[in-house]
């Protein structure tokens, strides 16, 4: 049966066709499941290791997390990597100890240019916690927005205090989950080349 000059079958087709094009087109959007990969790396502490599977299911490829890690061996870790850094480069440093400016511009520059650092601040009841945070965001400063970004946690553990144990530090199940989507969300937030902090 023919309308409008074709028949059914060839309708049938062309349904057929679109539809495959825009399953393709679904499937391969950037962002379209949970479990896409981002082009990340993780490094941080054992505040990370308790979120290391829900990173990984957020779609960081490799998080190099360690009970009781110091702030100083951040640079070599990104270093040791080099050029087989992804992208989008996250760490989480400064809870075992305190945390210089110098460490963290030395850290930013190991990564390489072509590269995001997000740098995720703290929530640890210390008393270098507001130290190491402050610095955090002087280093946040001195690079590009779109070479350096700055995660608030403490911001978000402090409204949820649910989300940590009682040492006010390591995550509980909700507390990685809440993690590992402030990471992602962080990471997929298209940036422009800006030039406005130079």
């Amino acid at each position: 049966m023919r309308r409008n000059g074709m028949t059914l079958r060839s309708r049938l087709r062309v349904a057929v066709a679109a539809a495959l094009t825009v399953g393709l087109v679904l499937a391969g959007a950037p962002g379209a499941t949970a479990d896409d990969d981002l082009d990340a790396v993780a490094f941080g502490d054992s505040v990370m290791l308790g979120a290391k599977s829900q990173l990984k299911d957020a779609g960081v490829g490799k998080v190099d997390a360690k009970v009781s890690r110091q702030a100083y061996t951040g640079p070599g870790l990104l270093r040791e990597q080099g050029s087989r850094l992804p992208e989008h480069v996250v760490v989480h440093l400064g809870t075992n100890g305190t945390y210089t400016l110098k460490m963290c511009k030395q850290l930013v520059r190991a990564a390489g240019k072509g590269r995001t650092v997000y740098l995720v601040n703290l929530k640890v009841p210390r008393s270098w916690e507001q130290k190491n945070n402050r610095m955090l965001s002087k280093c946040d400063s001195k690079f590009r927005s779109d070479r350096v970004v700055l995660l608030d946690w403490n911001k978000i553990a402090s409204k949820n205090p649910e989300y940590l144990y009682a040492d006010g530090i390591h995550l509980r199940p909700e507390g990685a989950a809440a993690f590992a989507k402030m990471i992602r969300q962080a990471v997929t937030t298209p940036r422009a080349p800006y030039s406005d902090r130079l």
